[in-house]
């Protein structure tokens, strides 16, 4: 089984890297990563290809400049799903996860969501969209269940 895990920049990264040792030796890895991003890969201590594509957004972005962004990053994520053939997109809330999430269930793979450690009392971007359609979409604290009733709590990665 092959995993694709999105990783964003500082904690994203963390958590999905910490979940990916946990679960260990018996799955293929491929990491997604966003441009710009020397940190993330440096990290990686499981073994797999690596895949660059544009962030949907920059702080200072206008409606028209992002609109224009995340349509090159669903075609980078097209591109990315059709070569890495995944199993599974597992993330923990980076933006670049949204686009590979929903391609991935078009093409019916299986959506794996952590909601950031950082979200106590409300909603991510990324969390409210991807709610909708994970498979697994999991609550690092009980409190956010309120905000995500299906959510499955299971404690915290960190």
């Amino acid at each position: 089984m092959i995993i694709l895990a999105v990783l964003g920049s500082g904690g994203h990264t963390t958590q999905i890297l910490k979940l990916v040792d946990l679960l260990g030796d018996r799955f293929e890895y491929r990491y997604v990563v966003g441009i710009g991003d020397a940190l993330s890969p440096s990290k990686i201590t499981r073994e797999g290809k690596v895949y660059f594509v544009h962030r949907a957004r920059d702080h200072g972005d206008g409606a028209f400049i992002t609109a224009l962004k995340v349509m090159r990053l669903f075609l980078e994520s097209l591109f990315v799903i059709v070569s890495a053939k995944p199993d599974v997109v597992l993330s923990a809330g980076p933006g670049l996860a949204v686009p590979i999430s929903i391609l991935a269930k078009i093409f019916g793979k299986k959506v794996i969501f952590v909601e950031s450690w950082s979200r106590v009392y409300s909603a991510s971007a990324a969390g409210r969209i991807l709610y909708r359609f994970a498979d697994l979409f999991f609550v690092q604290w009980p409190e956010l269940k309120r905000v995500y009733p299906r959510a499955i709590y299971a404690g915290r990665l960190l």
